[in-house]
């Protein structure tokens, strides 16, 4: 529920608006509020437990295809490689594959210096190999920021910069899992 700081309910709705600015409806949004499963970027979670309620939200929503990080987290924070890890866990367990579950896309993460080159890095990910390459038009990545924007609660200075230089606002490169 992202609440680290305290600010579980701040969260939530932030994460609603951010969603909003998307055109993802708020009842598409499941926000998972377990004790067990604590916003800490110290904690790995229980990868059973998370497979679990990770699974049981793909089956209530009937989705075919699911986005996430990769080993990396992307920032290393230790709740998105668990949430990586619970689902290649399923996947692999569960054999979700077509025609009887879903594919996984799993979002690549780069080094600090592409992390933070922004539209320069298009040349790069362009260039090495991947499944899918997407490339935001300068519309898509304004909405992007806009709904970055709304998550004010962790705007700290540094994810200020994140909104100016990251490569994830512009391009973004994913593997099959």
């Amino acid at each position: 529920s992202g609440n680290y700081y305290n600010q579980g309910e701040i969260r939530k709705k932030e994460l609603e608006q951010s969603c909003c600015v998307l055109g993802i409806p708020a009842s598409d949004v499941t926000v998972i509020d377990h004790r067990d499963l604590p916003d800490n970027p110290a904690v790995e979670w229980d990868t059973q437990l998370l497979a679990t309620l990770v699974l049981k939200h793909i089956e209530a929503k009937n989705i075919n295809l699911v986005v996430t990080f990769d080993a990396g987290g992307v920032s290393g924070h230790a709740n998105h490689v668990s949430l990586h890890t619970a689902v290649r866990y399923s996947a692999c367990t569960l054999l979700w594959v077509p025609p009887w579950g879903c594919r996984v896309l799993v979002l690549e993460s780069v080094n600090l210096f592409r992390k933070y080159i922004s539209f320069l890095d298009v040349l790069i990910s362009c260039l090495l190999p991947r499944d899918a390459l997407f490339i935001l038009t300068e519309e898509e990545t304004e909405q992007a920021k806009r709904a970055m924007r709304c998550h004010r609660s962790q705007l700290l200075w540094f994810r200020h910069l994140y909104l100016l230089f990251s490569r994830y606002l512009v391009v973004n490169s994913l593997r099959l899992l």
